[in-house]
């Protein structure tokens, strides 16, 4: 994860001057047998790593522990309150906001972070400061710049998405066995109710078989240049360089 994660200094951030900052959330939660406990929070580091590369922007450090209660059936998952994680963002953004920080563009590597939703909506009453992402239509358009064979529906959950993302970042992370550990789950209407046990025992929904480290590739590059768009509202034009 060293890589993944930010090791500016502060003259580092004095030289780049004020710039929007990139804050990675991630989770710690079960993605099967072939991920770490830590795949939401390399997946968002790999995102917020490349965004802030590609258009000078200061990055942050991840948030490594979020809401993932529907996962506590499995082993190692840890969770914190919905309350908790939005004070932890509404914190940090007031702190870079007294710091004179123009913007915060969130990059959420975990769908459960329903909250993160609400945090920006008010915190974007007097105007934008703050952009959540990728949201449906940048993973929507990932997904066909990547050619993935599989939808958002069917990949949920430690499948094609993911791991095509870790094969290509983060390689090391991916564990043996995701030939064989495919499962599908297209309707959940009760998963807030029943959380991942009531749709799979092995803790997967979605189809890791799929997985290359080339469709990882295009999805990074593609989430990267859908980013521009979030961070020209919150911080003028902005353009990948």
């Amino acid at each position: 994860m060293d890589e993944l994660i930010t090791q500016a200094t502060s003259s580092d951030e004095r030289r780049r001057g004020k710039a929007v900052a990139v804050l990675p959330v991630g989770s710690f939660e079960q993605h099967g047998e072939h991920l770490p406990l830590i795949t939401d929070t390399a997946i968002a580091c790999l995102i917020a790593r490349r965004i802030a590369d590609d258009h000078g922007l200061f990055l942050l450090p991840p948030v490594t522990i979020s809401c993932s209660h529907e996962h506590a059936h499995m082993p190692g998952t840890v969770s914190i309150s919905a309350a908790t994680l939005y004070a932890m963002v509404n914190d940090i953004w007031r702190s870079l906001e007294a710091a004179g920080t123009p913007g915060l563009l969130i990059v959420s590597g975990h769908g459960g972070n329903y909250v993160l939703s609400n945090v920006v909506q008010e915190l974007n009453v007097n105007g934008p400061r703050l952009a959540l992402f990728p949201g449906s239509e940048d993973r929507a358009r990932a997904r066909r710049d990547a050619a993935t064979e599989s939808g958002p529906g069917e990949d949920m959950h430690g499948g094609e998405f993911e791991v095509s993302l870790l094969l290509h970042g983060a390689p090391h992370l991916v564990r043996d066995g995701i030939e064989t550990t495919d499962h599908v789950a297209v309707d959940r209407p009760h998963l807030l109710t029943l959380g991942m046990a009531g749709y799979t025992t092995t803790g997967v929904i979605g189809r890791p078989s799929l997985a290359t480290a080339a469709k990882g590739e295009a999805l990074l590059a593609s989430l990267s240049r859908s980013a521009a768009a979030h961070l020209a509202l919150i911080d003028g034009p902005c353009s990948p360089s």
